[in-house]
């Protein structure tokens, strides 16, 4: 599975009170934001002039996603306790902020791996970042992901001119598009890659479907707004969405399968080599098939 960035705005509230020491609070949020920043510097370069776990023996490999997955911390957290010691090594997980962060640990080595995101993701994140040096080493899993409706219980009900939800991310705009494609609700253009394909690529569209791209937390909140939306289930979940107002929601194709993503520089380390193993054992395939944790959020790899 992948996730992005979300820019938050916020207009101006009203708190029912007045400050009136006007020149002193903006020279305390600099200064917070200062430690704030120094605390991340430290938190990133802690590790700075220092060997990689990946390159130390019996090191502790921390696998990263994003903060508030709690599906693939599960997964990352049944990996630690039950496979990785098969392959003689130690796993923990760590969550971080926002992809750029997660991304910067796993190249230069702070951290082992990432579950984080398919390869279509992993392609926005170098072109963005061309000093990141990171590989998919090997799926894992397929995340949930369908087309929701709190006003229709199939996607043959929706409506002329219905307004639904696209992600605001390239490549999980273009997911949608090929999940709305397959539904039968529009038609890309012959010979498009449809990995890549924006609502420009839309060559046939019966319903007169218009699109609004919204980011993760504001399409769940936002459902009851919208005719339809096509989002991550992990997302809905998290947001109490009934999994009955998932409507249509087959398997994802492989290019949008999750990998577990590495640094280049490690790949061949044996502490990486047998990180991947690890996440390759059939029991990985066997958690997403029947823990609760996982179930119906990260599919397995092998489902089509």
């Amino acid at each position: 599975m992948t996730i992005t960035d979300p820019q938050t705005q916020t207009g101006p509230e009203s708190h029912g009170f007045t400050l009136h020491k006007k020149k002193k609070w903006p020279w305390a949020v600099g200064v917070i934001s200062v430690a704030a920043a120094l605390t991340t510097a430290i938190a990133l370069n802690g590790h700075a002039g220092t060997k990689s776990p990946n390159n130390v023996a019996g090191a502790t490999l921390t696998v990263v996603t994003a903060e508030g997955n709690h599906a693939e911390q599960a997964l990352v957290n049944f990996v630690a306790e039950e496979i990785a010691p098969k392959y003689g090594i130690k796993v923990a997980f760590k969550g971080l902020a926002d992809s750029t962060t997660l991304n910067r640990a796993v190249s230069t080595g702070e951290v082992a791996g990432t579950i984080y995101q398919h390869k279509l993701w992993l392609s926005q994140v170098l072109e963005a970042n061309p000093d990141f040096k990171l590989e998919a080493a090997t799926p894992v899993f397929r995340w949930g992901f369908g087309i929701w409706s709190e006003k229709y219980k199939s996607v043959e009900e929706i409506p002329d001119g219905a307004t639904i939800s696209l992600y605001s991310d390239p490549a999980n705009e273009a997911q949608g598009l090929h999940l709305l494609e397959r539904a039968g609700l529009i038609k890309l253009a012959d010979g498009v890659d449809k990995w890549k394909a924006t609502q420009k690529d839309v060559a046939e569209n019966p319903k007169g479907i218009k699109f609004k791209l919204l980011d993760f937390a504001a399409q769940s909140r936002s459902l009851p707004d919208l005719d339809a939306a096509v989002g991550y289930t992990e997302y809905y979940v998290a947001a109490k969405v009934p999994l009955e107002q998932q409507i249509f929601a087959p398997p994802a194709p492989d290019e949008f399968a999750g990998q577990l993503t590495v640094a280049t520089e490690y790949r061949d380390t044996e502490n990486v080599k047998n990180l991947i193993k690890a996440f390759q054992d059939p029991a990985v395939q066997e958690f997403l098939r029947t823990d609760p944790s996982a179930k119906d959020l990260l599919v397995p790899i092998e489902a089509k």
